[in-house]
């Protein structure tokens, strides 16, 4: 019987390994946004213990300057798909752009 059981554990762990590959793959992308687009909202979404470990992220995870994904995430804030998708992030970040402008 533990032969039996054995044979059950690999093929359980096979199957294991199978449905981690696909939880692995990317859910589809909301509509209007791309890849790219998805990640930089995630990236602003997540908390950072300060802007070095943020601009290394950005560089490393997303293959992109600094510079580039603030021009992104900016027009991002005025894009309808990206306020459908992540409304709580948007709305944080628009505040926060509106205040500083507001500042000027």
């Amino acid at each position: 019987m533990s032969d039996h059981e054995e044979g059950t554990s690999t093929g359980e762990a096979s199957t294991g390994e199978t449905k981690a590959g696909e939880a692995a793959a990317s859910p589809p992308l909301p509509p209007g946004l791309s890849e790219r687009d998805v990640a930089v909202l995630a990236a602003e979404h997540r908390g950072w213990p300060g802007p070095g470990a943020k601009e290394r992220a950005i560089r490393e995870q997303l293959d992109m300057s600094p510079t580039r994904y603030y021009q992104l995430l900016n027009a991002l804030l005025d894009d309808p798909h990206a306020l459908a998708h992540d409304p709580v992030t948007v709305n944080r970040l628009r505040r926060r752009r509106d205040a500083q402008r507001s500042r000027r």
